[in-house]
């Protein structure tokens, strides 16, 4: 068996064990997780089952499922997401934007560029690490995970993209993390965000459906499954708040929570989200084909070097009170400063 590496995910080769081999011309049919059992040393059945679930095991190119039985002269390519040695959440002093802080649970604003949890590339430096300076222990997650990071992520019931902004609860004991896992499991929180999307919608108002699940051609993009076949079930409410016609303004309501829900689903749309680098957002997708149209955008990007996308607004229920809390976040200045800029622009253009 040969260690030569599958795809160099963050270009950090001492994060992943890799491994990739070609099935001997006798193997008989034998499904892939009991082979790999057996033909990788040390492995488990849970590090195998995971890698499977996040498509981290290829055969012949292509994401492999549990149930596939290997076949004589099968390409079969490996990789386990996570470090070999023990990794241990660092109490940083990083400052927080604190909304609202009890006993029970605590809401912070997160700027755009800190990542939420410790993972894969970033051990230090997040959200994480900065509740733990700041609070000191928080509870371990309820939900059963294969996933060799969630025991990184105390306190957390969801989360936001590193280059989204916006509002997040944070639990600090078991009974919060309980009962405010179960609100969002039960779809009561209540979660908008405002984006900034290329294209001018043709309703005011409307609803994006489609499951939710991970690109077989870019594992790192997500992408949605109309047909419902794979990935999960997602559903996005939208508002047109205003209209810059080239862009507009939206406020987004999560129904669920899938990873980069928002961003996939306005890709799904044709409308990615302004400057989103992943879904294409990065690109001048709409406008005039003139020097001065092409620099102002430019400008656009400059002014706000991320997607346009935040997490306004937040309700949920107090796990030991019982009293409905709501918070809202200010539009952060990046952000606000694109829009006034597109809406100067409509403006000084029109007729």
């Amino acid at each position: 068996m040969s260690s030569e590496g599958l795809d160099n995910i963050n270009d950090d080769k001492d994060l992943y064990e890799h491994f990739s081999f070609k099935v001997d011309p006798g193997q008989e049919p034998l499904r892939i997780d009991k082979f790999l059992l057996h033909r990788i040393e040390n492995a488990t059945r849970t590090r195998i089952q995971y890698a499977l679930e996040e498509g981290n095991v290829l055969v012949n190119g292509k994401p492999s499922k549990s149930s596939y039985k290997v076949r004589p002269a099968d390409e079969i390519s490996v990789v386990f997401p996570y470090p070999k040695r023990e990794i241990e959440l660092i109490p940083e002093n990083i400052p927080l934007n604190i909304v609202y802080e009890d006993e029970d649970l605590m809401v912070v604003n997160k700027p755009a560029g800190l990542v939420v949890h410790p993972g894969v590339g970033n051990f230090t430096g997040t959200l994480m690490n900065a509740l733990f300076y700041h609070v000191g222990n928080l509870p371990k997650s309820t939900r059963a995970s294969k996933d060799p990071f969630q025991e990184l992520r105390p306190g957390l019931i969801h989360r936001i993209d590193k280059n989204t902004s916006g509002l997040l609860v944070i639990a600090k004991n078991d009974r919060a993390m309980t009962k405010l896992a179960k609100e969002f499991h039960e779809k009561k929180v209540m979660r908008k965000y405002i984006a900034l999307a290329w294209g001018d919608f043709k309703e005011d108002s409307g609803t994006i459906t489609g499951h939710v699940g991970r690109d077989q051609r870019d594992r790192k993009k997500m992408t949605v499954y109309p047909d419902g076949t794979q990935g999960r079930n997602a559903v996005t409410h939208y508002k047109v708040l205003e209209r810059f016609r080239y862009v507009t303004l939206l406020e987004c309501q999560l129904e669920t929570g899938r990873t980069h829900q928002i961003r996939v689903h306005l890709k799904y749309l044709k409308h990615p989200i302004f400057n989103d680098e992943v879904y294409g957002g990065n690109k001048m997708l709409r406008g005039l084909e003139t020097a001065k149209y092409t620099k102002f955008v430019e400008n656009c990007f400059k002014i706000l070097p991320r997607q346009a996308l935040h997490a306004m607004s937040l309700g949920f229920t107090h796990p030991a009170t019982g009293k409905e809390m709501y918070f809202e976040s200010e539009i952060p200045d990046d952000m606000k400063k694109a829009i006034e800029k597109w809406r100067a622009y409509t403006t000084n253009t029109q007729g």
